[in-house]
């Protein structure tokens, strides 16, 4: 076990794996709606009137008005024709994303170099279309924004309109502070787009993590009313196939002497006992498990997550630490079986020959330690477990149909049950990893 990682999921994990691809997670789930980007552009066509106006007006600068009211009226235009051409709902394509935002952005650049470039205290506002791009749009297309944007500052420098000033004064800034304000509104634009892309990208993954997580909670809870479901369709069918079995009966006396029937009326009988048969054991099976098996002692809750684990060749020791007369009776958590199961087996998985997993209670806490002995984690996995899609074999797990999120699904549903988690390499001669769990008793106990 080199390192640990959040591939090692459990065989029912690639149906997940299967159902979180079909809701259409990851890079489809960024692409944002035409109305939000429509409705920002006419918040950007308000802002920039009410600057035109004001300044012509207001302060009685000197201002190209109709170049201004041109582009303006430009980007109000567009957004008419986006309105009227596609409804509300539509969503925006990386490649559509990217042309609106650069229409964006060239308008807001050809805007500033009529209005003295980037001697303009409004220069830094061609940032907003960049930031808007790595926020919710594929990297590479945002990297190809955010060049055109530094092409587009550049040329700023260059303008030959003057900054729309007092009559009398001219104010033109000299290169070197051209020079500084370019490097800010760089600096800026970088800082900003990158920030903005780890912020979008990390809160994408952690919803498509708890989305998965959900889907494999569901799941759980659907096997565990199974049950459930077979005693009310061995109820509804009891009758209609008593009703038949007596038929049955009835017709194999009327016909027994009759050769051509007596055979068909025999196998049907035999067949609707059968069906009785089942239906009784279905009953018997939903009534089992009903009541003594929706609460369970902490060793029998432990014995029935490792059971499973105990056929591939590596040693899994029970050790209980405490008496067993007092230990806590927990109510069946569909989660915390998960969540276990899974961290066993990542320890299975990992194991050389040996995995031991340690209970112990008190009157206030219950602890279950899942150890192994193989090399434990290695420093960059043990800073940074529990993330979602943090693995070190995307490749295989990718071949393999899983998602990468076993770990982060059994950490999450543990925490969810009030559990809290420590993971860390075992120290001293025995190596390996180890993963301790606490949960306060009473929450345990009551579910």
């Amino acid at each position: 076990m080199s390192q640990k990682e959040t591939g090692a999921s459990r065989p029912s994990e690639d149906g997940d794996a299967s159902s979180v691809r079909h809701a259409q997670f990851g890079p489809p789930s960024r692409r944002f709606r035409l109305q939000t980007l429509v409705r920002l552009r006419w918040l950007a066509v308000a802002g920039q009137t009410l600057t035109v106006l004001a300044v012509a007006f207001l302060l009685q600068f000197p201002l190209p008005l109709l170049q201004a009211g041109v582009l303006i009226a430009a980007l109000a235009v567009a957004n008419i024709m986006l309105s009227l051409w596609f409804p509300p709902t539509q969503r925006l394509g990386p490649k559509a994303a990217l042309a609106l935002l650069s229409f964006d952005l060239l308008q807001m650049a050809a805007l500033l170099f009529i209005t003295g470039g980037l001697a303009n205290p409004f220069a830094p506002l061609i940032c907003v279309p960049v930031i808007i791009s790595f926020a919710s749009q594929p990297l590479r297309h945002s990297i190809v924004l955010i060049l055109l944007a530094l092409v587009c500052t550049t040329a700023l420098a260059f303008s030959p309109y003057p900054l729309p000033w007092y009559p009398e004064e001219t104010l033109r800034l000299q290169p070197v502070m051209q020079l500084g304000i370019w490097f800010a509104i760089a600096s800026m634009m970088s800082f900003a787009a990158f920030y903005a892309y780890q912020v979008s990208n990390e809160a994408t993954l952690l919803a498509d993590a708890l989305a998965a997580t959900e889907l494999v909670l569901e799941r759980e809870k659907h096997l565990s009313q199974l049950d459930g479901l077979a005693a009310a369709a061995a109820h509804e069918l009891g009758t209609p196939l008593a009703t038949i079995s007596v038929v049955a009966k009835e017709m194999e006396r009327e016909f027994g002497e009759d050769e051509r029937l007596r055979e068909d009326v025999q196998l049907l009988r035999s067949q609707s006992e059968r069906c009785r048969d089942i239906l009784k054991r279905l009953t018997s099976l939903s009534a089992a498990s009903e009541e003594h098996m929706r609460r369970l002692p902490l060793s029998s809750m432990v014995e029935e997550v490792v059971a499973p684990h105990r056929q591939f060749g590596i040693e899994i020791d029970l050790v209980q630490n405490g008496d067993r007369a007092s230990e806590p009776v927990c109510t069946r958590n569909a989660g915390i079986l998960y969540g276990l199961g899974n961290l066993v087996e990542n320890a299975v998985d990992y194991a050389k020959s040996r995995v031991t997993v340690t209970t112990e209670h008190s009157p206030e806490r219950v602890v279950v330690v899942v150890e192994d002995d193989g090399a434990g984690y290695s420093a960059d996995i043990l800073s940074r477990i529990g993330e979602p899609y943090m693995t070190r074999r995307a490749k295989e797990m990718e071949r393999a149909g899983g998602l990468g999120l076993g770990l982060f699904i059994a950490k999450t549903l543990l925490e969810r049950s009030g559990a809290r988690l420590r993971f860390e390499n075992r120290s001293g001669a025995a190596a390996g990893a180890r993963i301790r769990i606490e949960w306060p008793r009473a929450m345990l106990e009551d579910g």
